[in-house]
């Protein structure tokens, strides 16, 4: 099968979209398949292009067996709603001139990956051009994270006529593609609410290589590279550290647990990180460390460390948005409180498997102190957590059902 990707994020990046790009473009070229990438260069989630990478540039490399072809964008240092829409469109002016140098190459199908919404378009079009068929893979809802956390506008955004009209065109965008998938059933069903048919959609869920988690080693040294005392307990939280998060909450309970032998661990870099140092630094906080991101190879063991993993986001983005971090949590066994409403696909994912996690209500300081108390009491390993990724998140299991998704939709 000739597989063309479509998508402003891609590996080398560690976390989120780019990481399950790189990883599923890696497998389908191991097994057999030719595989193409549009995208652009990695910059997330430092919302910075390092070298030798450009963002003025386009190149083209090989990773893994895969043609991987970078197209410039802007990348603003300090993202904000008009920035991010420059941002985005800025990659899909540029990425289309490298799609449709595709023509001539004929793939089987064209996977269009959002975010960015923006490349919709022009996904479609190239599609109809060479005769190929179309899935858009929704990783997150840009549309209702930006006015459910209300980034695009004030109060009243939510009646704007803006929104209707933004509401209408994804719509009608999402209607036009072969095939929708995407990563939790709650995000499928929001597709159907959308408009789009049931038979239209298919399931493609974030994995984790659940083999890497077995048998982990070295996290006494991690612990003392970190400068974590060795008789603490730790609260992780590693991952993006955006506005969506809401990561305030946690130097809040840190405050409230000085006294307790607990270290809060943060590790990651995104838009908030600079907000939320100077936070801690202006509350004293000595049971707050903050670290880069790690070597994906060290992943295991920086999971393994942690007596309770933090699952944290705002109210009203846990209904587009499922935690890619929260896959690698399960694999590893972990203990993880969850903030999430009961009706989200985690709030869902906690009633239907009991004692997989801790729900406790967003933005709630109160609620969250409580869990990470009920948390760090529990044994360090969750049976359950790992026994569900074994079962439903297994890295194989998962790419083996979208190759024969997609070859069912090349059937018709």
């Amino acid at each position: 099968m000739k597989i063309l990707v479509y998508g402003i994020n891609y590996a080398p990046e560690l976390t989120g979209i780019g990481k399950y790009s790189g990883e599923m473009c890696s497998w389908l070229a191991a097994n057999g398949h030719e595989v193409r990438v549009v995208t652009a260069p990695p910059y997330y989630p430092d919302w910075s292009v390092s070298a030798p990478f450009s963002p003025y540039s386009y190149k083209t490399e090989w990773i893994d067996g895969v043609k991987v072809m970078r197209c410039p964008l802007y990348v603003p240092k300090k993202p904000s709603t008009i920035k991010r829409i420059l941002h985005l469109c800025s990659f899909a002016m540029s990425s289309g001139i490298r799609l449709f140098s595709q023509l001539s190459w004929r793939p089987d199908v064209l996977i269009c990956v959002v975010p960015t919404q923006f490349c919709s378009p022009i996904a479609l079009l190239y599609s109809s051009l060479s005769r190929c068929k179309s899935v858009i893979h929704i990783q997150d809802y840009e549309l209702d994270a930006m006015f459910g956390l209300g980034m695009a506008g004030g109060s009243n955004s939510s009646d704007s006529r803006v929104k209707r009209a933004a509401f209408a065109v994804e719509r009608w965008l999402l209607s036009k593609f072969h095939r929708v998938s995407s990563i939790s059933n709650s995000m499928l069903n929001k597709a159907n609410e959308k408009g789009i048919a049931t038979e239209q959609l298919m399931f493609f869920p974030n994995w984790s290589e659940t083999s890497r988690f077995l048998a982990v080693s070295g996290t006494d040294t991690l612990k003392a590279h970190l400068n974590i005392p060795p008789h603490h307990q730790v609260a992780l939280y590693s991952g993006n550290i955006g506005e969506k998060q809401g990561l305030e909450s946690v130097i809040e309970v840190a405050e409230r647990m000085q006294s307790d032998s607990v270290t809060f661990l943060i590790v990651g870099q995104g838009a908030g990180k600079e907000r939320l140092v100077l936070l801690a630094e202006q509350k004293r906080l000595q049971n707050v460390i903050f670290s880069p991101l790690l070597p994906y190879e060290q992943l295991p063991t920086l999971l393994s460390i942690a007596d309770c993993h933090l699952v944290i986001q705002k109210k009203g983005a846990a209904d587009a948005v499922l935690p890619s971090k929260l896959t690698n949590i399960l694999a590893i066994g972990g203990q993880s409180v969850i903030t999430a409403e009961c009706e989200t696909e985690l709030g869902m994912l906690c009633q239907q498997y009991p004692d997989i996690a801790v729900r406790v209500d967003p933005e709630n300081v109160e609620a969250l102190y409580q869990g990470i108390g009920i948390c760090l009491e529990k044994p360090r390993f969750n049976a359950i957590a790992q026994n569900y990724a074994t079962q439903f998140i297994d890295k194989e299991s998962v790419m083996k059902k979208l190759v024969l998704s997609l070859n069912t939709v090349l059937s018709r």
